[in-house]
């Protein structure tokens, strides 16, 4: 029996306990007198047989299939001839991942070594009877459970109180997992990036003006400059960023207002959904309209200006990332606009302002923070954002103000650092780390600045 199967039927025999515990709790109270006598509702019986059936079961599933295979391997790797046992731990290495292979069937080659051949067979045997014993212990545990809080169901069990202190202890532990995963994440990129200032000067990378991490494998390699300066990736971004949010935050911020203020009912009900569905068309769709269309035409209208527009530029990328992040503001900020209590603007026109006035002078400051929030997530989506500027704005690292020339930006660069088969012993792949992790910052800085304006007026207007 595969896991996937027993995790199935474990639900499966979840659903059975809470059958029978309801049950049993329907039975115990007509038998005391009515269900008024019972402590809990029939339902929170039938959910703690379910929960005491499945969370001791699950844990036991769990712990199983964290230590099932390095203990599987661990026994097969004992029972193999002494001339591979004594390989190096990295030989030894390639050794078990052969054999796992030949144990999904990915190798079907017929010069296998015979011994290689016992080894996937021993493998095969040790899951088949780990599975076994795994699929009876799990459902016995699941069983026991089940019919262990079955005898206990009186009328004096408490089992609302149970059922919600389960509940409580389980969002504390999925907040609490949520932190520790963000943290984790944050010290892994952090480890990687202090590797590569190990090797690239801090200041190097914070203020040098040339981006190149071309490393040479050889002595006599051509080409590889070797210069990790982050300023004008950085630039790029910024600049792509900022034209993409010259775009959207006017168009978005006036489209709110006006559905929100002016428009009817019926226009609203269908204009509305209609600018979200930009936020729905996959970005590649994006990058071949920025690539395909904006360009050229931006290209060949510039030219009959007069001016150098490259066939990769900044603007067609920012003009179509603008267009992408429209939704964003635009949603975000109608919801809050409208949220904005009618008591405001009933008092606004009670003093004999016009409805114009009464939105700029009290909607809108009224509505400010939730409007910087959604600000703020148009600017962190611009700023992740990778296949129109991969394909709009190209990939070189141009440290320019023009937005007519190729750029490029974080995002784009630690994609093209990590593709591939990399070593993570260099500082070329090291460096979409140090990226990643002055990205964090920067983008900690922002909501830092957000939370500081959603504040001050919040505390103005509450």
């Amino acid at each position: 029996m595969t896991p996937t199967t027993l995790f199935f039927l474990l639900c499966g025999l979840s659903l059975v306990a809470y059958a029978i515990g309801r049950r049993r709790a329907l039975a115990t109270g007509a038998a005391s007198g009515g269900l008024k006598r019972l402590h809990s509702r029939p339902t929170y019986y039938g959910l703690l047989a379910a929960l005491w059936c499945a969370i001791p079961a699950l844990i036991v599933f769990a712990a199983w299939q964290a230590f099932e295979t390095p203990l599987i391997t661990e026994l097969v790797v004992a029972e193999l001839p002494e001339s591979i046992r004594s390989l190096p731990e990295s030989r030894l290495g390639l050794v078990v991942n052969d054999i796992r292979n030949l144990v999904a069937g990915n190798i079907v080659a017929g010069d296998i070594d015979p011994a290689m051949r016992q080894a996937a067979a021993r493998y095969r045997s040790l899951q088949a009877t780990s599975h076994a014993a795994l699929a009876v212990i799990v459902l016995s545990v699941g069983g026991a459970g089940a019919f262990w809080v079955r005898q206990r169901i009186s009328v004096r069990l408490r089992a609302r109180n149970q059922v919600e202190a389960v509940i409580n202890w389980g969002l504390i532990f999925c907040a609490t997992l949520a932190i520790f995963v963000t943290i984790g994440i944050v010290m892994s990129v952090l480890y990687e990036s202090i590797r590569f200032f190990q090797a690239v000067p801090v200041t190097e990378f914070l203020f040098g003006l040339k981006w190149s991490p071309q490393v040479a494998i050889r002595a006599d390699q051509v080409g590889s400059s070797g210069a990790f300066g982050a300023v004008p990736v950085f630039a790029g971004t910024a600049l792509i960023s900022a034209i993409a949010m010259l775009v959207a935050v006017p168009i978005g911020l006036m489209s709110a207002i006006y559905l929100s203020e002016y428009a009817g009912r019926r226009f609203r009900a269908v204009a509305k959904p209609l600018i979200e569905i930009l936020a729905g068309i996959p970005t590649v769709v994006y990058g071949y309209f920025a690539a395909l269309t904006v360009a050229p035409f931006i290209r060949d209208n510039g030219a009959l200006l007069g001016l150098d527009v490259s066939s990769e530029s900044a603007l067609a990328a920012g003009l179509v990332m603008g267009v992408m992040i429209i939704p964003f503001v635009s949603s975000l900020s109608d919801d809050v606009i409208n949220a904005v209590p009618q008591a405001l603007r009933d008092g606004a026109y009670g003093l004999g302002a016009t409805r114009s006035e009464t939105i700029r002078h009290v909607v809108i400051p009224a509505a400010l923070p939730g409007i910087v929030g959604g600000v703020l997530l148009a600017v962190s989506r611009a700023i992740g954002e990778t296949m129109i500027v991969v394909m709009a704005a190209g990939l070189a690292a141009n440290l320019t103000a023009n937005p007519l020339q190729a750029v490029t930006t974080v995002t784009v660069q630690i994609v093209t650092l990590l593709v591939g088969d990399q070593e993570f012993d260099s500082p070329k792949t090291l460096a979409a780390f140090a990226l990643g992790l002055l990205l964090f910052v920067v983008t900690l800085i922002l909501n830092l600045i957000a939370l500081y304006v959603v504040r001050k007026y919040r505390e103005q207007y509450e």
